[in-house]
């Protein structure tokens, strides 16, 4: 099925759908209008670039295809996107006949965050009420090859949804009895949504570990993050989760990425924390969101962590309109192309270090910019006591070291 032309959007909040606006396609552009009903509530769902109105609203068509960034936000990229275009071609669709809508369509219900589009294209799939990381893994492998058909339809349901490059898996755990089956809307009772990660064809083979390890040293150095652990496959290797925070038991959260907000391409990304400070700040509404940013740019800056683009930061909005920062996440060891930071401190982006972070601290106000960076450089330069808690190979431990060691300075 192709060729989807209009799209009721809803939002659950607090247990209760309720129904936002409609989406239109006409001709290549895509128009959208709040439902009179959503609008007299006066909660906004993308501030910035999408307040309400009762007006007809047209994104441009850059970046996100002529999708405002509330809805890019939606739509899965990485390996969802990968899973996405696989399935349809496997089901004999062009992906050149396929516009964002039908791309939404597909994502339906199942998508992060609270949006909802209908009418929704179901994969059919019915999943097993157990689920092996193992073979799952070696499924993906395949995928990642290009040699496997019969398994897409599965992986699809699994994680067709989902964002960043890493292959990854929604399901329902249950900490109780440590059980894993698939993710559903509404899961049994003692089931947790996670999100459990899996090697790339380019990743170390403790790539687990290692980001086990920075989710450690991240909350060691103030910084929140949801819950995460290592999953064990029955041959004993290890797989990266982390507990839903766009999921609180039955509800859902609306979340918003920094990018899907301020319409920032975060393939070529101009942004800088100042900016992240500055879109934390008016949705917060509070100074001590500059103070969160600021620990984060620390954090990534002294853990080599490059891989810092603006769908890396989100948002997310309760059932009364109220904003928040998002719990941290994809914090770990990375490089990135030219070895650049993907989010610039203070306008650098090659070698940021202190002198920008204060840079950065001092335009915004910051009280305490010294105590901040120094709490966070001495839980990052403990690394090796992290790496043998966590289980990093000594490859990998020594790599990451040496990468450290030239912050020190």
């Amino acid at each position: 099925m192709a060729g989807v032309e209009k799209l009721m959007v809803s939002i659950r909040l607090a247990g209760q759908e309720v129904e936002l606006g409609e989406l239109l396609s006409s001709g290549r552009k895509i128009y959208f209008k709040y439902h009179p009903a959503f609008i007299d509530g006066g909660i906004q769902i993308s501030p910035f670039k999408m307040p309400l109105s009762e007006k007809v609203l047209m994104a441009e068509p850059h970046p996100f295809d002529g999708l405002f960034g509330v809805f890019n936000d939606s739509l899965p990229d990485g390996w969802g996107r990968l899973l996405l275009d696989r399935t349809l071609l496997s089901r004999g669709i062009l992906l050149s006949q396929i516009s964002p809508l039908d791309r939404l369509a597909y994502v339906g219900s199942r998508g992060m965050g609270a949006l909802i589009y209908r009418p929704e294209i179901s994969s059919g799939y019915e999943g097993a009420n157990k689920l092996e990381l193992d073979t799952i893994a070696n499924k993906m492998n395949h995928v990642l090859e290009g040699t496997s058909s019969d398994v897409i339809e599965e992986l699809f349901e699994l994680g067709g949804s989902s964002g960043g490059a890493r292959p990854k898996i929604f399901v329902g755990y249950n900490p109780n009895t440590d059980h894993l089956m698939y993710e559903a809307e509404d899961l049994q009772e003692g089931y947790e949504h996670w999100i459990i990660k899996f090697p790339s064809s380019s990743d170390p083979i403790d790539i687990a570990n290692i980001e086990y390890s920075y989710y450690k040293m991240a909350l060691d150095a103030g910084i929140e993050m949801s819950q995460c652990k290592l999953f064990k496959g029955n041959s004993g290797r290890e797989y990266f989760g982390t507990k839903r925070f766009d999921r609180l038991n039955a509800q859902r959260l609306h979340m918003h990425s920094a990018s899907g907000l301020m319409h920032d391409n975060f393939r070529l990304s101009n942004m800088d924390y100042g900016n992240l400070m500055d879109c934390a700040f008016r949705l917060e509404n509070h100074v001590e969101a500059y103070e969160k940013i600021l620990r984060l740019a620390a954090y990534n800056v002294y853990g080599h962590n490059r891989d810092d683009h603006s769908k890396n930061f989100s948002f997310l909005m309760d059932h009364t309109g109220k904003w928040k920062l998002a719990p941290a996440y994809d914090l770990t060891f990375s490089f990135s192309s030219h070895g650049l930071h993907s989010t610039m401190v203070a306008g650098e982006s090659k070698a940021p270090g202190r002198k920008h972070l204060l840079e950065l601290a001092r335009h915004f106000s910051v009280k305490t910019p010294d105590e901040i960076i120094d709490s966070v450089m001495d839980v990052v330069f403990a690394w090796s006591k992290y790496a043998s808690e966590c289980g990093v190979g000594k490859e990998s431990a020594d790599l990451i070291n040496k990468a450290i060691g030239k912050m020190r300075g």
